[in-house]
């Protein structure tokens, strides 16, 4: 991904604003700091790590955004 190179990496709050603007909303409280967001238009679900502090790792973001069907493109523009 090489724009995650070339921006600081996000944390959990920025990742979970920019799906709820895609549309998912809370579902669940997962094991440990992990939440499930779910989006209702496209029946899908998003396994986030919301650990206070500490930057999403690479490749956690592209699961994320593998999970969520948003392109980069999408995402950056959220």
């Amino acid at each position: 991904m090489w724009w995650y190179d070339q921006a600081s990496s996000p944390h959990a709050p920025e990742v979970i604003h920019k799906l709820k603007r895609a549309g998912f909303v809370f579902d669940r409280q997962a094991k440990g700091s992990h939440e499930i967001w779910f989006n209702p238009v496209t029946r899908r679900r998003v396994t986030v790590p919301n650990h206070s502090g500490v930057e999403i790792a690479k490749g956690t973001l592209a699961a994320i955004m593998k999970e969520s069907g948003l392109s980069i493109e999408e995402f950056l523009e959220l």
